[in-house]
């Protein structure tokens, strides 16, 4: 589309903010209107808020647990949601949600959805969304199943839309706001694991995590964060600092260990070896290609006979390498130099379509002039 366009963006998580942040700015900088639609999860109103960035929050009610209520609220998004399409004459919806691909087929309105999870990892969302689905854009080592006809691939990850060198650079001094840069420092990551998706998912417990820190302990600083209640013997560990922040804090780590997807991959794109613990490992394709094509991280399945022993073995691996912060290095430019900036090429694909979805459908090579 070469006019002008109204644009919805959805955001639904807080990894959602930092993937669409850049890109919203490059639309609004191109004379597109933007319209971001959030409901409340975790910290995503407050990245909105620090950003600066104009939303809408139009889910302030608590989320429900049950099925049944997961289902209402969905419901509830889908109404307000199209009442927000037809007042503001929204052109396009986008975003990792199903209701993106629910409303805009009810409106007759183009739809670009962005996953980055194998659809076996949220088996609902094919369900709920592939009747109605346009376009969903993934990772090329992402598997969509039932979703591959509407999918078109790239060589990127969501997390090089706002880690790639073009949009971040690691600040020494907002990391010396909290305590030192250079002196070394580990960084612990406990997930709540209650999203639908995550049901009989095990991670980081107590007891692991206590002996990872005593682990940690004789090497360097241990700073812990956590979407889950700690228990009171790791509140020393927690880090108090600005959500905006943690980026910068991640990128002079030492070492990154958790049971957090996107916090790995953040870690992998930076270069910070990453050690993944829960049992999605094996599941995931990009996860996967970061942990065994570029060597960048570790994944150890957590329900596995022995895991937690294996775990800490390539923690004490990890600490015993002389050349890490150098060796991972290099193995991070290896991933760069083979993949895109996605914030560009999610830009020009917005902005381009649909002609963006049948060039590149005809030649998908053209990605690469988002280098």
């Amino acid at each position: 589309m070469e006019s002008k366009m109204n644009v919805l963006i959805q955001l639904s998580h807080p990894a959602h903010f930092h993937l669409y942040k850049n890109v919203a700015k490059n639309l609004m900088d191109d004379g597109h209107k933007v319209f971001i639609l959030i409901k409340t999860k975790d910290i995503l109103e407050d990245l909105l808020k620090q950003s600066g960035l104009p939303y809408f929050n139009i889910l302030q009610e608590a989320h429900r647990k049950s099925k049944f209520g997961m289902l209402w609220d969905m419901l509830v998004r889908d109404w307000r949601i199209l009442r927000f399409v037809r007042k503001n004459h929204i052109d396009l919806l986008t975003g990792s949600t199903v209701e993106v691909a629910q409303v805009g087929w009810l409106t007759r309105k183009y739809r670009v959805n962005t996953g980055e999870d194998d659809m076996n990892v949220v088996p609902l969302f094919p369900k709920m969304a592939g009747p109605f689905m346009g376009t969903i854009l993934s990772p090329r080592v992402c598997n969509n199943y039932s979703l591959e006809p509407y999918s078109v691939k790239y060589e990127s990850y969501h997390e090089l839309a706002y880690l790639h060198p073009h949009h971040f650079s690691s600040q020494k001094e907002v990391v010396e706001k909290y305590f030192p840069a250079d002196s070394p420092y580990f960084i612990l990551r406990f997930s709540s694991l209650n999203a639908y998706h995550d049901s009989g998912i095990k991670g980081i417990n107590a007891d692991i995590a206590q002996k990872l820190i005593d682990i940690l302990k004789p090497h360097g600083r241990i700073y812990i964060t956590s979407e889950r209640e700690l228990e009171p013997q790791f509140e020393p560990y927690r880090i108090p600092i600005k959500t905006l922040d943690m980026h910068h804090v991640m990128a002079f780590s030492s070492l990154y260990i958790g049971d957090s997807q996107t916090m790995a991959a953040e870690a992998g794109v930076l270069g910070v070896p990453f050690v993944r613990y829960n049992d999605f490992v094996g599941r995931i394709g990009y996860l996967n290609e970061l942990e065994n094509e570029y060597q960048l991280g570790f994944g150890v399945k957590a329900s596995e006979p022995g895991s937690a022993d294996k775990m800490y073995g390539i923690v004490q691996q990890l600490l015993d390498m002389s050349n890490l912060k150098e060796e991972w290095q290099i193995r991070r430019q290896k991933m760069l130099s083979e993949k895109i900036d996605y914030a560009q090429f999610l830009t020009w694909f917005i902005e381009s379509y649909p002609e963006s979805l049948n060039i590149m459908k005809d030649n998908p090579d053209y990605q690469w002039r988002f280098k």
